[in-house]
């Protein structure tokens, strides 16, 4: 019986990895022109994003101690597209700084998920309803 339950947790765990695996998008993000020779400065144009990912990744790159400066930009309101420039002080390349930084990020909202799930499965929250006497 103890076999049984073994082989469902692991028949889980299978589906869990099936589902985190991913198919990237090799023109979700694009290297501008304009980057240093020595690579310690680029741009990048992010498809599909907005505000939403530009300011966390933005902040989420300039606490690398490496990172001279991070700023995007949304060029145009009808367009989903989002440009991030990026400019380190040579010990590092601004590649390296946007991996480093879109890693840190998801790592960043994996503890946030899982907190929030941890919260959520022990219960014991209230909901408190308020209504607008107008």
């Amino acid at each position: 019986m103890a076999e049984l339950e073994d082989v469902s947790m692991v028949d889980e765990k299978i589906e869990q990895v099936e589902e985190e695996e991913q198919e990237y998008d090799l023109d979700k993000i694009k290297l501008l022109p304009g980057s240093s020779d020595d690579g310690s400065a680029a741009s990048f144009q992010i498809i599909d994003e907005d505000h939403t990912l530009g300011n966390a990744l933005r902040y989420i790159i300039m606490k690398n101690p490496e990172v001279e400066f991070c700023g995007y930009s949304i060029p145009h309101p009808s367009e989903n597209k989002l440009n991030i420039r990026i400019q380190t002080y040579g010990s590092i390349t601004a590649v390296e700084a946007l991996h480093q930084g879109l890693d840190n990020l998801t790592e960043l909202c994996t503890v946030i998920e899982d907190k929030f799930s941890e919260k959520i499965e022990a219960g014991g929250y209230k909901t408190v309803e308020t209504t607008n006497n107008i």
